[in-house]
């Protein structure tokens, strides 16, 4: 086991709560995720919740030396060694509900695309609402955001829950086929066009298109 998956499950270990897993995503799952990313330009990049960097990886060759990529990382072990890994990100230690604050402190607008590695179905509604509202407050009006599930928690509250709001706060959330080389399993949701005002509603037929879809990319 390489020294980042040593840090990964230590941290796992130390921190159940905040790290969904005790090994870092696959990198089929990383190309899944990056794949908004535009392959010309100047694209600003910001990762929420990058662990050791399975995903920062990916999005660093995706740029291939383009646009500006920042880490928004809580955990410190964590920020400290993707400085240390990946000198050309912008690493900081913060809050992702933040967001919006890091991005104006670095003297950008609106991020392109968000890709996130946060364990949204360990989070309380408070905190899946604050997130998702810094979010959608940093990216441009056809930005997109991609963010995944473990494919056996799809069918918990927390996890409707979370598809019921990304389903309030983007045009198109799109749930993609399992990565079955992940462990565990996992799925994208691949989210475009935010909505800069929504409702807030809960709906049993959000409940039942949402379960209907997840039979659909198990198979």
């Amino acid at each position: 086991m390489d020294r980042n998956a040593v840090t990964f499950a230590r941290e796992f270990i130390r921190q159940p709560q905040v790290v969904a897993s005790f090994i870092p995503s696959s990198r089929n799952l990383a190309r899944r995720m990056v794949a908004p990313i535009p392959q010309s330009g100047q694209p600003v990049v910001v990762e929420l919740g990058p662990g050791t960097g399975a995903f920062t990886e990916v999005i660093q060759e995706a740029l291939a030396g383009r646009g500006t990529h920042i880490a928004v990382e809580l955990n410190e072990r964590f920020s400290t060694m993707l400085g240390q890994r990946f000198p050309g990100v912008d690493v900081v230690t913060a809050d992702a509900r933040n967001v919006v604050s890091v991005l104006h402190d670095l003297g950008l607008g609106h991020a392109d695309v968000v890709v996130s590695g946060l364990p949204w179905a360990l989070f309380v509604p408070d905190r899946q609402r604050s997130i998702l509202d810094g979010v959608i407050g940093s990216l441009c009006p056809d930005g997109s955001y991609t963010t995944f599930a473990y494919l056996h928690a799809l069918w918990t509250s927390p996890a409707r829950r979370f598809r019921r709001l990304l389903n309030e706060r983007f045009e198109e959330v799109v749930l993609g086929r399992t990565v079955w080389s992940n462990f565990p399993p996992a799925l994208v949701y691949h989210c475009r066009r935010p909505r800069r005002s929504f409702p807030e509603r809960r709906t049993s037929t959000a409940i039942s298109s949402h379960l209907a879809e997840v039979a659909e990319v198990v198979h």
